[in-house]
């Protein structure tokens, strides 16, 4: 007997043995003639398609009207549409057509949904006849979230997963990495005396003329296509100089990496975004035609400055946009007396903030990120008058070797709303196994900022104290910590050393030099002396200290000596944030005239001194000679160069400043 507490239920079988198979059930009910009602009330809709139309609900931004929004924010929400639309048409415009596409926002999946949105035609009279790209309709998928972009991700592109932690795993194509060789910039009236050109130079020229093919090209492309991702947002959290920019794309990997990359806006922002300050066209996999003038592939990313323009053909790494945004950052910040730098930013408890240069390898991740410390940003900085602010909204790790205990915040980031570029994970549980490098070996994550617990929102902070410039030795010369006067910071900013060890050829021990002008070489548009003297002038201005950190080799070069102990690295960290470094007492190396203290608390002290370590003391000799002349052949690049009128002491004394033998 089975009791139930609205009647009983007695399963009556005769003799207690089921009789041709199932029991029969038989229900006592209560007067009211019902067992235990649960039902509610039935939907309100007619159609499956007016059910679906209950379950999302419209979010509509709440508008404070101030004085200096009123016009816009009395508008009627279809009236924001229009104008938003015709914003987007206007910046898809062809330029011989002189008109925009037709726009409707919404997925052209969902028929029912866009028919009810207001188009729009971003109209001037056309110079030539009608053509198949006007007659139809673009979609335009603006600013949409995370979830939806996964939903578009998975539904429509090919190689895009969910991970076992809830990320976005997709595949960037052909390229996995960054084509420098490809970029241009349009040289101008304008360009032309103010970007570093010629030798040692990131910017290789084209003319405005191409720049249009191969923007028509990118524009035709996108309005061919049923639908667009546009993604508006900012650039720098000091919003006294932040920058709009319109990123127009056609895969939702891409919306979704740039949402995560730049600064989100809130519902009142983007309702009075208005006209971006830059644009970015990113056509993807369609290439670039290979008989336009300029061209050395069938990819190209082109810079134009002038009209603050980027377009995007034949590259699906998203990596592009992102430093693409930099290089631009690295050429409007000084204009208004703002240095750009490529660095990690962190800020103790008490409002000391210390700036970290490094190339790749160097450290400057792991040493950043401090769990005594609120990190402002991994990668791209600005110092103002108002002290330092991040420039992005999110980070773009490296994941190879990702492990949860070498790199837990990083580890933990990696969930619902993250990008995972080119990982590899198991078929049946999506778990990532970060080591394998099978589509490349430059894996990356993209998340968010606030995904890492202790970062610091707002992204901005005082001006720094401590300006930490990191090298991996490889040769084993250079002492653990030196501090640097400002000559020397400045010389040792331009020459932005590291040295690797070379490949994996069996045998190869010698270490290879590497030097990126500012830390950054790829991305500076002006010459690096004027990031120096900017650099220079705000850590006199502000009472910074420069420290030249090496994480490299000690007690010989790679394969003899051994690599520094992180624990050392951090602990010399912690005396440079601390201020205890400084109260220390130095003493100057040979040839390169370094400082080093005498002492580190938590260091051994005969490590400070490189030459201590060595036993063989000629190698040693030896070796520093080496490094001094590869520094100094190195800066035959920028001694050439004035610094404005009267600057020839400036770059005499910056060449003081470096090895002397």
């Amino acid at each position: 007997k089975m009791a139930s507490n609205n009647g009983s239920v007695n399963v009556a079988n005769g003799n207690g043995s089921a009789t041709k198979g199932l029991a029969k059930i038989q229900t006592h009910k209560k007067h009211n003639g019902i067992c235990h009602d649960d039902s509610g009330p039935t939907v309100k809709a007619q159609t499956i398609d007016e059910l679906h139309s209950l379950q999302k609900k419209k979010s509509a931004p709440t508008t404070p009207v101030t004085a200096s929004q009123a016009p816009f924010a009395t508008l009627s929400e279809e009236e924001r549409h229009k104008q938003q639309l015709q914003s987007i048409s206007a910046s898809l415009a062809s330029l011989t057509r002189e008109t925009g596409p037709k726009l409707v926002k919404g997925d052209p999946a969902r028929k029912s949904e866009t028919q009810k949105v207001t188009h729009v035609h971003h109209h001037v009279t056309p110079t030539i006849d009608v053509s198949d790209s006007s007659l139809k309709f673009t979609h335009v998928l603006y600013n949409l979230s995370p979830a939806e972009l996964y939903e578009q991700a998975i539904k429509y592109e090919k190689g895009t997963f969910i991970t076992s932690t809830g990320a976005l795993a997709t595949l960037s194509g052909a390229k996995t990495g960054r084509s420098p060789r490809d970029k241009r910039v349009v040289k101008d009236d304008l360009t032309e005396n103010e970007l570093w050109w010629g030798k040692g130079s990131p910017n290789i020229e084209m003319d405005e003329h191409t720049f249009m093919v191969n923007r028509e090209r990118a524009v035709d492309y996108l309005n061919s296509l049923d639908k667009v991702f546009v993604n508006d947002q900012f650039l720098n959290w000091d919003t006294e100089n932040r920058i709009k920019v319109r990123i127009v794309s056609a895969r939702a990997y891409h919306s979704l990496y740039m949402h995560n990359m730049c600064i989100r806006p809130t519902p009142e922002e983007l309702e009075n975004f208005g006209t971006p300050d830059f644009t970015i066209y990113n056509a993807g996999q369609f290439p670039c035609n290979r008989y336009t003038h300029y061209m050395t592939s069938s990819t190209s990313i082109d810079l134009n400055l002038a009209r603050r323009e980027m377009v995007i053909l034949g590259t699906q790494y998203a990596g592009e946009m992102k430093k693409g945004l930099f290089s631009v950052m690295h050429y409007l910040m000084p204009m208004r007396r703002i240095l750009s730098l490529h660095s990690g930013c962190n800020m103790g408890k008490d409002g000391d903030v210390a700036l970290f240069f490094g190339l790749s390898g160097t450290g400057k991740t792991t040493l950043s990120t401090d769990h005594n410390r609120y990190l402002i940003g991994d990668d791209e900085h600005c110092w103002s008058d108002n002290g330092v602010s991040n420039i992005e909204g999110g980070c773009y790790a490296k994941c190879i070797d990702l492990s949860q205990e070498k790199e837990p915040d990083i580890w933990n980031a990696i969930r619902f709303g993250t990008v995972l570029e080119n990982v590899v994970f198991d078929e049946h549980d999506r778990e990532v196994d970060y080591c394998d490098k099978s589509v490349t070996e430059n894996t990356r994550a993209a998340y968010p900022i606030e995904y890492i617990p202790n970062a610091k929102l707002p992204c901005v902070g005082p001006h720094p104290k401590n300006v930490i410039l990191l090298a991996c030795d490889a040769f084993g010369v250079l002492p653990p910590v030196s501090k640097l006067n400002l000559a020397q910071t400045m010389y040792h900013f331009i020459s932005g050393y590291t040295a690797l060890v070379a490949g994996t050829e069996e045998g190869v021990k010698e270490p290879q030099a590497t030097f990126s002008a500012c830390f950054g070489a790829a991305f500076i548009m002006l010459h690096p002396t004027k990031y120096a003297a900017m650099l220079a002038d705000k850590m006199q201005k502000h009472g910074a200290t420069g420290w030249l950190v090496n994480t490299g080799w000690s007690a010989g070069s790679y394969g003899y000596g051994s690599r520094i102990k992180l624990q050392y690295t951090r602990k010399i960290i912690d005396a440079i944030h601390s201020g205890s470094l400084l109260n220390e007492e130095y003493k100057k190396t040979e040839i390169f005239g370094l400082e080093i203290p005498t002492a580190v608390e938590g260091v051994p002290s005969e490590i400070l001194d490189p030459v201590n370590t060595w036993s063989d003391k000629k190698a040693y000799k030896e070796t520093l000679l080496k490094l001094a002349g590869l520094f100094k052949k190195n800066f035959e690049t920028f001694t050439n160069y004035k610094i404005g009128k009267g600057s020839n002491n400036l770059t005499e004394e910056i060449l003081a400043a470096g090895p002397i033998f």
